[in-house]
């Protein structure tokens, strides 16, 4: 996995070349606790780098060392976390509420006259209805309930390491979408 070669060379104190593969897409990469407790989480709203798989490097690398709600992760760490990557499908405009389902589409509150704006993907535990994710976005962008947003949805090609093996891990993937995903980042 792109992600976990990543990390690997990050602790290792070398650069990782990853092979450009892959169109420019935005990601976000999640990493995990044994118990599934959240770990660090990175990703952008537009892709900054050529390639899918340079992303995925690139936010793996930001979400163990630049998610400022924990400590940069320890060579230590690494055997006992999971990771996801999250690959951004185009998002798309809503006009409200019942557009939204939140363990299928992520979503972007953006302040109407400003340009704070909050993230969250699809699938987040406790988020169970629009109302909640809305007001957890707006709470990320540090906008109030009476500020006008803009919302957008998107989906996600979500991909997972499966159990670890000694020497090895295996990944599965699945699309909160229609989309099959076919490549391991």
């Amino acid at each position: 996995m792109v992600a976990r070669r990543a990390l690997e060379a990050l602790l290792r104190g070398e650069s990782e070349a990853v092979a450009p593969a892959g169109p420019p897409a935005p990601v976000f990469v999640t990493l995990r606790g044994r118990d599934g407790s959240l770990r660090g989480c990175v990703g952008s709203t537009r892709p900054v780098m050529p390639s899918v798989a340079e992303e995925t490097a690139r936010s793996a690398t930001l979400a163990a060392t630049r998610d400022p709600r924990f400590p940069e992760l320890s060579a230590a760490e690494l055997p006992s976390i999971a990771i996801e990557v999250s690959v951004l499908l185009p998002a798309e405009p809503v006009a409200g509420l019942e557009a939204l389902a939140p363990a299928r589409y992520g979503i972007i509150v953006r302040e109407a006259a400003g340009y704070r704006q909050g993230l969250l993907l699809p699938g987040i535990d406790g988020i169970r209805d629009a109302e909640t994710q809305v007001a957890v976005a707006r709470q990320k962008a540090g906008l109030g309930p009476d500020v006008p947003v803009v919302l957008s949805r998107f989906e996600v090609l979500k991909f997972r390491e499966a159990a670890r093996a000694p020497d090895a891990a295996r990944y599965s993937s699945q699309s909160t979408g229609s989309t099959s995903a076919k490549n391991q980042f």
